[in-house]
């Protein structure tokens, strides 16, 4: 299955970091119906979700971002545009500020 992995460091604070992968969830559930699960954790967190043709976890620390995923087969003949996508959506986030 064709994957996608994203790592993008940030200077945004676990606090500031965890508000803007809930956001990311939120946004991903309501526009695309995907289904995630947030685990919150004392050094970092994962957001584990799935749905859609697409199925992954979403690490998020005090320092950085790392996304992996995997496509499903009708998901994967959209691979670039959907990378292309999460990339700008991350590169947003850990270009803020916090």
């Amino acid at each position: 299955m064709p994957q996608i992995q994203i790592e993008r460091a940030h200077q945004l604070g676990l606090p500031t970091a965890r508000q803007h992968a809930h956001h990311w969830a939120d946004k991903a559930q309501a526009k695309y119906g995907v289904d995630c699960r947030y685990e919150e954790g004392a050094d970092g967190d994962t957001l584990h979700f799935s749905g859609n043709g697409m199925e992954g976890q979403l690490r998020v620390t005090a320092t950085a971002l790392a996304l992996q995923a995997e496509l499903g087969f009708l998901a994967a003949m959209f691979k670039d545009q959907i990378e292309a996508k999460l990339r700008a959506q991350f590169d947003e986030i850990a270009s803020a500020t916090a």
